[in-house]
């Protein structure tokens, strides 16, 4: 049976109801503006008041910024875990199969983003950090590059991991009825290259490491930051339950209202 120019037109505009994009591109263009204030910030301070942690120009512009860091951080996460728990859906078994599939797809979106912001912390800022050692002498574990890398930059990807961890459990039916073992290895590995953090820091305050990076202290970053490879895992369970709700009649299941 040929499909009419009109069934195919409301097909279309159902699909764009389906897949909003606007989400994931305020969110990626706010992740990267963010990113750019904090280049930004170390290009203008870092060098200038962040060399002696004893000038009282270090404890405004970084011991302040680690106070700040530390402190938003930990709001951010209770109010975002708040608000994805509080406004969770508690009819899950007769959810509808196109909010299911905008969910997925808003997952999807979300997953994107935590990858991405993976990249800004365990790439670029930590390699960042890496060449601050090997290039300044320094005289506190919080230096500069370490308060960006450690208390932004990582706390930054931990949160935006729980929120899609948060989001999938309150509002998606494959994921509610039991803990996902990939999405738990995804979050909670990435998450512990924070506490990994402490360990990191004592060693170098017993050993010269700066100039070692390959050092055994630093495999853990290494070992939790593998653990994003996890996110394979979820995607083949998000690809799973979009192949069973497409099925065979897919326009039927997808667009019946």
């Amino acid at each position: 049976m040929s499909t009419t120019k009109a069934e195919a037109r409301s097909a279309a505009v159902r699909a764009e109801q389906i897949m909003d994009t606007k989400p994931v591109l305020i969110s990626l263009a706010a992740l990267m503006m963010f990113v750019i204030i904090l280049r930004l910030y170390e290009q203008f301070f870092a060098w200038s008041v962040g060399l002696d942690s004893f000038a009282p120009e270090f404890q405004v512009y970084w011991m302040g910024l680690l106070q700040f860091a530390i402190l938003a951080s930990c709001l951010g996460a209770a109010g975002l875990v708040g608000f994805l728990w509080r406004t969770r859906d508690r009819d899950l078994a007769n959810l509808a199969a196109p909010t299911e599939m905008r969910r997925l797809i808003y997952l999807v979106q979300w997953l994107l983003v935590f990858a991405v912001a993976l990249y800004w912390g365990l790439s670029f800022f930590s390699e960042q950090t890496a060449v601050w050692h090997m290039t300044a002498v320094r005289d506190t574990d919080f230096t500069p590059s370490n308060i960006i890398t450690f208390y932004v930059s990582y706390p930054l990807f931990a949160i935006i991991g729980l929120g899609a961890f948060f989001y999938a459990r309150t509002r998606l039916p494959t994921f509610a009825k039991g803990y996902s073992l990939a999405f738990v290895v995804l979050v909670v590995g990435v998450f512990m290259t924070i506490p990994n953090v402490g360990f990191n820091e004592w060693g170098h305050t017993f050993w010269a490491m700066d100039e070692g990076f390959a050092g055994p202290l630093h495999w853990g970053f290494v070992f939790f930051g593998w653990m994003s490879l996890a996110m394979f895992g979820v995607v083949l369970l998000i690809l799973g339950r979009i192949g069973e709700l497409l099925g065979p009649d897919a326009l039927e299941k997808l667009y019946q209202r």
